[in-house]
């Protein structure tokens, strides 16, 4: 898996204020996620659970308070660009944010909710603007469906609503949302 994106959460974004965020993907099984439940949950280890064709998950995405000592070599596939967080008034709207962090997610179609397999309703971490363009460096894999073969997408460029575990039940337990 490549890390497309991460970031330290802002301390005042609510429930996971001062954590750090990192979005992996795999650029070979390149797909929307399917979202497996059991009972009104997402299925213990949901971030693990066979994403139907593939074996086993294709993206990863962790909230973490202290992730450790960051890597000397840098992301081999993906180019790693600065990313810029400006304050905006919230918008409710979908296709009216670029990226988005905390606040109240911008549907692009109906809202979706989903309850941790621990029980904890899951919360708004992150939007990703749909088709929004991750370069890769020379040389690596082309990615299946992608706009360019100098780009990557997550999703299937979808635009991505990023919901975590209040309750931190695991640095894993994040679900990606994909809406069109």
């Amino acid at each position: 898996m490549a890390l497309f994106f991460q970031l330290d959460l802002l301390d005042d974004i609510e429930f996971f204020g001062g954590e750090h965020l990192s979005v992996f993907h795999c650029a070979h099984h390149h797909d929307a996620s399917d979202p497996i439940t059991a009972d009104g949950r997402l299925v213990p280890r949901f971030w693990e659970a066979p994403q139907p064709p593939f074996p086993g998950s294709f993206w990863r995405v962790l909230l973490q308070r202290d992730p450790g000592i960051p890597e000397a070599e840098p992301e081999p596939t993906v180019r790693a660009l600065p990313l810029t967080l400006r304050p905006f008034v919230d918008a409710h709207g979908p296709f009216v944010v670029h990226f988005k962090v905390g606040g109240t997610a911008a549907w692009a179609q109906e809202p979706e909710y989903y309850r941790c397999a621990c029980g904890a309703e899951t919360a708004f971490v992150c939007q990703v603007p749909g088709h929004l363009e991750f370069g890769v460096r020379p040389g690596a894999p082309v990615q299946p469906y992608s706009i360019r073969d100098d780009a990557y997408l997550l999703f299937l460029g979808n635009e991505v609503y990023l919901l975590a575990c209040p309750k931190r039940c695991d640095p894993a337990a994040v679900f990606p949302v994909n809406q069109n």
